[in-house]
């Protein structure tokens, strides 16, 4: 079963691996949500798809700084892609325990380089209008897909600010960063190649993040415990409690 992985600058560790929380629980990866035969298709349909002014819709902050390409959300390849990438997302369990994914925004497509290379500090909107389901989607969680080899392009990072240190992240193809929908982030300018990515929100059934992070915390806890000793009367408990909690917590 595939594990998320902490965030780091180029890779996170080889799936599979069981992965402790950090203090960063909700700064985390996951690796291969797109498979090599799903990133080639990918790649050939957004290679020959109608790109646009990516401030077209912007707002009136993030016009002043967005510099970039982004696809009609209702064209043939972003609709045949976003369908790959939700499922994608279907295969990780461990997305789904980190975000608790109560609405997932429509996923949309963005391309970074040549003249259209950069996005400046910004922070997202805190309610999106998600056009393929109609509803508005409270952006508690952001989502970066990254489609382009990183030694295909030079610059690029999607820089994160924290209070103590900015966290700059660039990982391979196919694999995906969550992070707060409250920090302001940025993307570097691309000054060789094309990066092309997939971004989309999540409202998950969990406002607070604080409570968000305790239930991932306490179920990679209970999923290593498992791992090591199999399931026993205490880790059935454990599990109860989660539930629990989540039952408490959760807006279905």
């Amino acid at each position: 079963m595939p594990r998320g992985a902490p965030c780091c600058k180029m890779q996170g560790d080889a799936p599979g691996a069981f992965q402790p929380p950090t203090s960063h629980p909700m700064l985390l990866t996951f690796p291969d949500i797109l498979n090599a035969d799903e990133l080639r298709e990918a790649r050939r349909l957004l290679a020959v798809a109608p790109w646009a002014d990516g401030r077209i819709g912007a707002g009136e902050q993030a016009v002043q700084v967005k510099n970039n390409e982004q696809l009609p959300w209702d064209c043939e390849a972003a609709r045949s892609v976003g369908a790959m990438v939700l499922g994608g997302l279907d295969r990780m369990p461990t997305f789904f325990s980190a975000a608790l994914p109560r609405r997932v925004h429509t996923p949309t497509f963005n391309r970074y380089g040549g003249t259209t290379n950069h996005y400046g500090d910004h922070i997202d909107k805190a309610l999106r209008f998600a056009p393929h389901t109609g509803q508005r989607v409270r952006t508690d969680l952001s989502c970066t897909l990254f489609l382009s080899d990183p030694a295909d392009y030079d610059g690029g990072e999607l820089v994160i600010r924290e209070p103590h240190a900015d966290q700059r992240i660039k990982l391979p193809a196919g694999h995906l960063v969550l992070y707060p929908g409250t920090t302001v982030h940025r993307v570097e300018p691309v000054t060789r190649g094309h990066r092309l990515a997939c971004f989309f929100w999540i409202e998950s059934m969990v406002r607070s993040g604080e409570q968000r992070r305790l239930l991932y915390e306490f179920d990679m806890t209970i999923l290593k415990l498992r791992e090591q000793h199999g399931d026993t009367l205490a880790t059935t408990e454990l599990v109860g409690t989660y539930h629990n909690l989540l039952r408490m917590w959760a807006d279905a």
